[in-house]
């Protein structure tokens, strides 16, 4: 049976979940700020967070924080199928 499908079928599933998971930090992140800037006590501490976190983003998306969580998100899974590629071709040389 040829290496080929086994190999495709992993870069995918690399690339996915390399996409998927700065998304979900992201996303968490966001969200854990935003939930706290709703408690009086650290209501100024979520506000800043979520101001840093957008701004952070910002920068990465020209002006955009949605622009921004994408570019990471793609450089992320660009990183994850290069590696992947790395490990398959290691394999085979040890074979």
């Amino acid at each position: 049976m040829s290496i080929l499908p086994h190999f495709i079928l992993s870069l995918f599933l690399a690339i996915t979940f390399s996409f998927i998971a700065p998304l979900l930090l992201i996303a968490m992140g966001l969200i854990m700020f935003a939930l706290m800037s709703h408690l009086p006590l650290i209501q100024n501490l979520g506000e800043f967070g979520c101001n840093q976190m957008l701004k952070f983003l910002s920068t990465f998306g020209d002006g955009h924080p949605l622009q921004g969580c994408l570019v990471i998100a793609l450089t992320f899974s660009l990183v994850g199928g290069l590696f992947d590629t790395y490990a398959c071709c290691q394999n085979f040389r040890s074979n």
